[in-house]
């Protein structure tokens, strides 16, 4: 696929979506030789099961990658998780993921969140996913599953800044959704995620040639 031509070409992607599907072939992509880590900032798990006759769905991405062997469910943290029931994350914990759920965030803090996903991720390969829902629709309004609650955007920005050093090797901002983003600051909130991944990812790449 296109992800995989990337890939071979030596590129890193940085992605915008769309929904948080497009996450699963970047995986696919980027996992094919190691299964890979990841820092997921979202309201939601995304490890559905089937829905509406079809598993490739945006609920559905993390389970996909997990179960083809792209992601590896041990070195995979999901950060703000959040929603009127657990049984929507139940494959998460059964796999081995760590989920910080969005109460036990903001008992923590960021520096107790940004120490606990490096311990997750280690050393290895890691991709990093931020869904705008993440942060509470005060600030992204305009987002088509948005949950009360939510991260200022100056957390999620301090999170990812937290992860300096790591090997980063690709990334996404995803659930923008423009009809429902009417004054455009979702949009600008999500440009900045970008910009923030945009950095890291750049840094990780010149670590990795020793630059």
């Amino acid at each position: 696929n296109y992800f995989k031509r990337l890939v071979d070409h030596g590129i890193t992607p940085l992605t915008a979506g769309g929904d948080h599907s497009i996450s699963y072939p970047i995986l696919k992509a980027l996992g094919e030789k190691r299964p890979l880590g990841m820092v997921h900032i979202d309201a939601h798990a995304d490890t559905l099961g089937p829905m509406e006759g079809t598993r490739f769905h945006h609920g559905a991405p993390f389970l996909n990658a997990a179960v083809d062997g792209v992601l590896d469910p041990e070195r995979t943290i999901q950060i703000g998780i959040r929603g009127p029931s657990a049984i929507l994350w139940g494959f998460s914990h059964a796999t081995g993921m760590r989920v910080i759920g969005m109460e036990e965030a903001d008992s923590m803090g960021v520096d107790a969140i940004i120490a606990e996903a490096r311990r997750v991720i280690g050393d290895g390969p890691t991709y990093v996913s931020v869904d705008v829902d993440a942060m509470d629709p005060a600030f992204t309004p305009g987002t088509g599953t948005p949950e009360v609650g939510g991260f200022t955007p100056i957390q999620v920005q301090r999170i990812l800044r937290g992860l300096r050093g790591a090997n980063l090797i690709g990334g996404d901002v995803v659930e923008v959704s423009p009809p429902f983003d009417a004054s455009g600051g979702t949009a600008m909130v999500a440009g900045r995620m970008m910009w923030e991944l945009l950095c890291l990812l750049a840094e990780a790449r010149h670590l990795r040639a020793g630059l």
